[in-house]
């Protein structure tokens, strides 16, 4: 058996070939790229690259499955390099160049789900202290309120990080394509609201939204509560006092509490330190800020062997780092789903705007959501 240090000789030689052979291969994929602008050929030929996929499988013998991945990572490269040369995504350089770096309207008004003492209307209050805010009783009305003008902008939570998604939000993200222009990561701290005249033996009960629940579930259960499902934290809080049963308590915030006259039974009930919820800023335009730092898009993906993997190294070659990836069923096609992602990055570097572009020519179906500054 060979020392370890021979070997490894070796491989850098076979590596040092391996890179002159890829920039060989690369400066090909140039004059590919050249011949199809100038006789207006598409970059994606799916049938070649399957038959080269197959061949490459075969000729790698024992390694053929990983010489099948090794050459669909150069072929996306060589695709992305090309993509570059035809100039492609016109319309989506167009969208971003002509996008505002702020709201247009002096007096603004901002939709959020809920009432005062909501976390979203907490959200709504943090990100626009200076806005009109009007409440909404669903998430997809704050859509509706943003897409008739009632509203310039819509604040709305899309994740936990203790209880997940807020799925039925990002089903109104894909439904309505508008764009994201905001984004911001609040603390979120549970307390107990009862009336006045409870005490915390008193409770048997709690009603609060179902992530509240969800995000206090261990709580729920050591105390041997019953829980039961409001529109959200604030309405909880309402209703309590509202029906003024001892034995009930709300799950909700201190702004909630003391918005509906209730006292504090026992606070801190989340399961987990560092409970926070991502709330986002909707709106009818594009609006991109000189700080925005996180790109959200919306996809789907051709039915190939790997379509997903061979997405993701482009993001990889460019040392982009993704936060999220969220599937949704088509409605009416089986088996068949959008993505929604985020990565964080900027449109302000043209690599990016780049890699945007050839995803928008090559995804069956693909939306630009938009680049904004998450707080």
């Amino acid at each position: 058996m060979r020392d370890l240090s021979e070997i490894r000789k070796d491989i850098n030689r076979i590596d040092d070939e391996l890179i002159k052979l890829f920039s060989q291969r690369m400066e090909c994929a140039k004059e590919v790229g050249r011949y199809k602008k100038e006789r207006g050929i598409p970059v994606l030929n799916e049938q070649r690259e399957r038959e080269i996929l197959d061949d490459v499988a075969k000729k790698g013998g024992e390694y053929g499955n990983a010489a099948r991945l090794l050459f669909s990572n150069l072929m996306e490269l060589s695709r992305a390099l090309q993509h570059n040369i035809i100039g492609s995504g016109k319309e989506l350089r167009e969208k971003i160049l002509n996008a505002k770096s702020a709201p247009g309207c002096e007096s603004l008004t901002v939709a959020y789900q809920g009432i005062p003492g909501a976390n979203s209307h907490e959200a709504a209050r943090t990100l626009f202290p200076d806005a009109e805010v009007i409440s909404c009783k669903s998430f997809a009305d704050v859509f509706d309120a943003v897409s008739d003008g009632s509203a310039a902008l819509g604040v709305l939570p899309v994740e936990n990080s203790n209880a997940g998604s807020v799925s039925a939000v990002y089903d109104l993200i894909l439904k309505h394509r508008f764009y994201i222009v905001g984004a911001l990561d609040l603390p979120i701290e549970h307390c107990l609201g009862g009336l006045r005249q409870s005490t915390p033996e008193d409770i048997d009960t709690v009603w609060s939204h179902p992530q509240a629940l969800a995000q206090c579930e261990d709580y729920i259960a050591s105390h041997g509560l019953m829980s039961a499902s409001k529109a959200n934290t604030a309405v909880a809080a309402r209703d309590v006092a509202r029906e003024r049963r001892l034995n009930v308590a709300a799950i909700c915030s201190r702004a909630a509490i003391k918005e509906y006259g209730l006292q504090i039974l026992d606070e801190g009930l989340q399961d987990y330190a560092g409970n926070t919820t991502r709330f986002i800023v909707i709106s009818r335009e594009l609006i991109i800020t000189a700080d925005a730092n996180k790109i959200s898009l919306c996809f789907s993906l051709p039915h190939v062997h790997g379509a997903l993997y061979s997405l993701l190294c482009r993001f990889n070659s460019l040392g982009l780092n993704l936060t999220k990836i969220e599937s949704r069923p088509i409605k009416g096609k089986d088996f068949e789903y959008l993505f929604y992602l985020d990565f964080t990055g900027s449109v302000h570097s043209e690599n990016v705007v780049e890699l945007l572009c050839q995803l928008g020519e090559e995804m069956p179906e693909f939306s630009f959501l938009g680049n904004y500054k998450e707080q």
